[in-house]
């Protein structure tokens, strides 16, 4: 099928609406429902009863109009992605919009000043992954664009899980999911391949390897479905595919058989149509093509997970079938290497000693740049930029991206000398885009701009050029997007930061919880500088705007609503500030997002009174989530349980031991962290006196530091009430998939001075150390050996829950 239609009702005014526009109102309804996407049948949820939701239809210049019914048995919202609208009507509950109850119906209403292809999603917790969403598709007033049809292919990924334990096993650094994708990399690929000295490095900077993506889906799907057929596609017709990327956390690679298609847009926008088969969609991109249904056979359009963990495709046509490209699963190993060779920095405190709310107007680089080998590329540069001095890019105004006139394409002009030009959406002229300037480019060489900017383009190294496949270098704006070189800037330096093991994500080092908002000032240009310190892609999404994203295109560098930004590169975003309220700005991968990476842009306005009933400080508690888990070992030589409960700072461990043999310990301790890779904490641990017998126990208070050392040890040192000093050393290493050895050791001393003064220098001290091996069976289940200085040898089960 091309779409779902909805029953739709049309008229001609509504009341309130001054503007008298062409009213078109829809229903939508969010269920639970049991549902089967990935061969095993689970609870999800459910827009008019399917996953994805219905294609909403409309035509710019319409006045929008739903109504959304929760039957949920808890709050859920809908945020419309991408379009320019009200600010109390973007769907992010507690922000800017009421959260829609159980049971309840919320209106949505507003007018349509674009055309393009968008989404709409839930914004509340997880329930995205869920299978709240669907696409929103705004026709222009006038097609310009030749095509016959066209297909709306929304593309996702499914877990059979539930989306709050995917992210509960995050949090615990379960290595479960690359395990069972087949991408984690054990020290025997390691070794096998002459990578173990860029393995040391990784571990020196408390990284395991190089993390691509975070969890394990056992399904991708393209419009619900893992292959999909469209028959009805008759040869040589063209037909415009709309490709939304609507996955919680996956990225896709798109490959397309038959013809090289043709881009024409991005982010719902018009960009110079340029052909284009293997393309990068980000979380939360949108692009369109326009393919030709081959003259015999059926086309093939297949996505493949950014990590090459599985695939889906839809067919377009009858007959034998023209293959997509195959895209090779990523060589992490190689990866480790070169990044090795060029003495990547990595491992940047997701959360530090001292956040600094206050990041309005900051441009400063607390990390250091990631590359320590490429010569001028010092982040202090950036500050000394002069964008208005690029070459060409001397606009006379600035650029308002809600208001883009695409109807004078060829020379748009300045209305007045005194106010921004203005550009609208809602009126491009398609017909000019074949006449647009395509031959005139910018190129980055000629710019007057320092090395800091190349690495948009892709930085090369080494003659090694390892994220160029991930640049936006073939979008082009069909008209200038640049602003008037006298109107202010303002410079935002965001470093991407975050921490797998403790699965935080945060920029500048400050999840979202520890932040204040980021103030927008009205008619300056604020200019953002994504410094990613990560592994990790980070597709930023700003709601409620469009923003141009710096690239070789100069002048004509292209507008869009979300920027994927690569693993250890910059992107530079900029935008006019030309709105009111507070706007969510956040990593559109929902896990990292309710890890910390998010912002709240502010214009400073008053807050709207219907929010009163809503305080702000929910939506950001969500990010900082009290998590528990926990693990029971059972086996012939002793029986233990582990349990934490962790958020951002505080974090509680109860752990008890009991040897078959009478030996006992038990601990209960209160941590702080005070960053990353250190905390200190207080506690009680109980033991037994005497070797082999539970008569005597021994209750002491404790405290001290826990520090992950480099090379990845968790170091404990403490002290107990009677000044008897402790320090323990533990380490785990996977050898071979699913298989891991660990160790501990610990060294204590009783100086023997509580009862006796002056101090007496004679002191004993012991030892306890342990070693082992796990084989993991599945997420929650392990078998275990080990020995034990105190219980001796034995083999069991580990229980993870």
């Amino acid at each position: 099928m091309l779409s779902i239609h909805l029953e739709a009702q049309t008229n001609t005014h509504v009341e309130g609406n001054v503007d008298n526009l062409p009213v078109k109102e829809y229903s939508i309804t969010i269920d639970k429902a049991m549902v089967n996407k990935a061969g095993k049948e689970v609870m999800g949820m459910t827009i008019n009863g399917t996953i994805p939701g219905p294609v909403l239809e409309f035509t710019e210049g319409e006045y929008a109009v739903i109504n959304v019914k929760n039957n949920l048995d808890t709050e859920s919202s809908i945020h419309w992605h991408g379009l320019l609208l009200p600010n109390f009507f973007d769907g992010v509950p507690y922000l800017t919009t009421p959260p829609i109850e159980a049971g309840a119906t919320f209106r949505y209403e507003f007018a349509l000043k674009q055309s393009g292809t968008y989404w709409y999603h839930s914004h509340t917790m997880l329930q995205e992954q869920s299978g709240v969403y669907g696409s929103f598709v705004i026709k222009p007033k006038k097609q310009t664009l030749k095509y016959d049809k066209e297909l709306v292919l929304m593309l996702s990924d499914w877990t059979n899980e539930k989306p709050m334990n995917v992210l509960r096993n995050l949090k615990r650094g379960n290595e479960w999911y690359g395990i069972k994708k087949g991408t984690s990399t054990p020290l025997n690929k390691v070794i096998a391949r002459g990578a173990f000295g860029a393995q040391l490095d990784f571990w020196r900077q408390r990284m395991e390897g190089a993390d691509i993506a975070d969890v394990y889906y056992p399904a991708f799907l393209i419009n619900g479905k893992e292959t999909i057929e469209y028959p009805e596609f008759k040869p040589g017709e063209k037909v415009r595919l709309r490709i939304i990327d609507g996955g919680a956390s996956t990225s896709f690679w798109m490959t397309f058989g038959g013809e090289t298609p043709t881009l024409i847009s991005s982010d719902g926008l018009d960009v110079v149509p340029v052909p284009h088969n293997k393309t990068f969609i980000g979380v939360a991109e949108t692009y369109d093509f326009i393919v030709t249904i081959p003259d015999s056979g059926k086309m093939e359009f297949r996505i493949t997970a950014q990590d090459g963990s599985g695939t889906a495709s839809a067919f377009l046509g009858t007959g034998q079938v023209l293959p997509a490209e195959v895209i090779a699963k990523p060589d992490k190993i190689a990866m480790m290497q070169k990044m090795a060779k060029m003495k990547m920095k990595m491992g940047a405190h997701a959360i530090k000693f001292q956040p600094n709310k206050d990041e309005r107007h900051e441009m400063k680089n607390e990390y250091g740049m990631q590359m320590d080998d490429m010569a001028g590329m010092k982040m202090s540069d950036t500050k000394e930029m002069d964008h208005s001095k690029m070459k060409g890019m001397d606009m006379e105004k600035p650029v308002d991206s809600k208001k883009m006139d695409h109807s004078n394409m060829d020379g748009m002009k300045p209305e007045a000398k005194e106010t921004p030009m203005a550009m609208d959406h809602s009126k491009m002229d398609h017909s000019k885009m074949n006449h647009t300037d395509t031959d005139k480019k910018t190129d980055m060489k000629e710019m007057n701009m320092p090395k800091t900017e190349t690495n948009m383009a892709g930085m090369q190294m080494d003659g090694m050029d390892m994220f160029s496949e991930y640049n936006y270098d073939y979008l082009k704006s069909p008209n200038k997007t640049t602003y008037d070189k006298n109107v202010p800037v303002n410079e935002v330096l965001l470093n991407l930061t975050g921490n797998m093991s403790r699965y935080i994500w945060s920029m500048n080092g400050v999840p979202l919880s520890e932040t204040d908002k980021i103030k927008i000032k009205k008619g300056e240009v604020t200019r953002i500088t994504f410094n990613n310190l990560t592994m990790m892609h980070h597709p930023m999404h700003l709601h409620g705007h469009f923003f141009r994203v710096l690239n070789k295109n100069g002048d004509y560098s292209p507008l869009k609503h979300t920027v994927n930004v690569p693993p250890m590169q910059q992107i530079t975003i900029e935008f006019y500030g030309d709105e009111y309220g507070d706007w969510f700005f956040h990593c559109h991968i929902l896990y990292h997002m309710m890890g910390g990476m998010a912002r709240v842009f502010s214009y400073d306005t008053p807050r709207d009174a219907r929010l009163e009933a809503y305080p702000l400080q929910k939506l950001i508690d969500e990010t900082n989530h009290q998590y528990t888990w926990g693990m029971v070992d059972v086996a012939s030589n002793v029986a233990a349980i582990n349990v934490v409960s962790s958020n951002l700072r505080n974090q509680f461990n109860l752990s008890l031991e009991y040897g078959w043999n009478k030996n006992m310990e038990a601990e209960v301790t209160y941590e702080r962290y005070l960053h990353d890779y250190l905390r200190v904490f207080g506690g009680v641990n109980v033991e037994n006196e005497i070797d082999g017998s539970l008569d005597e126990f021994s209750t002491t208070a404790v405290v001290g530091v826990r520090y992950l050392t480099p090379y990845l040890f968790s170091l404990d040192a403490r002290i107990d009430n009677q000044l008897r000093p402790r320090v323990s050393l533990g380490r785990s290493v996977m050898l071979f998939p699913k298989f891991s050895v660990f160790g501990y050791y610990e060294y204590k001393i009783d100086l023997g001075w509580v009862n006796t003064l002056p101090i007496n220098t004679d002191y004993t001290s012991d030892t306890v150390w342990s070693a082992g091996a796990e084989y993991m069976l599945s997420r929650t289940v392990s078998l275990m050996g080990s020995y034990d200085n105190r219980f001796g040898a034995g083999g069991g089960l580990s229980i993870r829950f």
